[in-house]
């Protein structure tokens, strides 16, 4: 119990001694707009420059490693990012390219696999500028939601990842840029 106590009290008391990261370095379109649309696009900017800093502070030869050899690599976990976001757009309208069968292994080499997942951010951020109605109903997985719904389970199918990204970055002594 002393743990878990220890452990809650880091993770609530440690973040508001931290210095704030910067934010909006990605999305000037959110400081523009009002409401759910901008909350939206200022912590997509804030997870997307996150996840593009650990894509470039990764060194090369890193992109190839995985923890174990049922998981996914480094390289293998942003393109799933990046196929994630083109397929979760497509939830509220946007098309999603033609990605091909084993997409997340397609591509592996450090600079492409930066250009695709910056080019996916981009292709989200376009998607949700063309909802008009955000309570418009969509099944999604079998499930019923909103175009809302849609764009908050985008939110946090990135952060999962972004998590997953600073793990794998802790284990090969890589810091996060914005925590350094």
């Amino acid at each position: 119990m002393r743990i878990l106590l220890a452990s809650f009290l880091v993770a609530v008391l440690l973040p508001a001694s931290l210095p704030a990261a910067p934010r909006n370095t990605i999305a000037p379109a959110a400081q523009t707009q009002k409401g759910f649309r901008a909350e939206f696009l200022t912590d997509l900017a804030d997870v997307e420059r996150k996840l593009v800093g650990i894509a470039e502070a990764t060194p090369t030869d890193k992109y190839t490693w995985r923890p174990s050899s049922d998981v996914r690599s480094i390289s293998e976990v942003f393109m799933h990012i990046a196929g994630s976001n083109y397929f979760l757009a497509s939830f509220v309208g946007a098309d999603a390219p033609p990605l091909g069968d084993d997409f997340e292994k397609s591509i592996t080499r450090k600079a492409e696999v930066i250009a695709e997942l910056k080019r996916s951010f981009a292709h989200l951020r376009a998607a949700l500028q063309a909802v008009e109605d955000l309570e418009a109903p969509v099944r999604m997985f079998g499930n019923q939601t909103t175009h809302r719904g849609v764009l908050v389970t985008t939110l946090s199918h990135l952060h999962e990842h972004l998590g997953q990204l600073i793990v794998y970055s802790r284990m090969n002594g890589i810091i996060p840029p914005w925590s350094k």
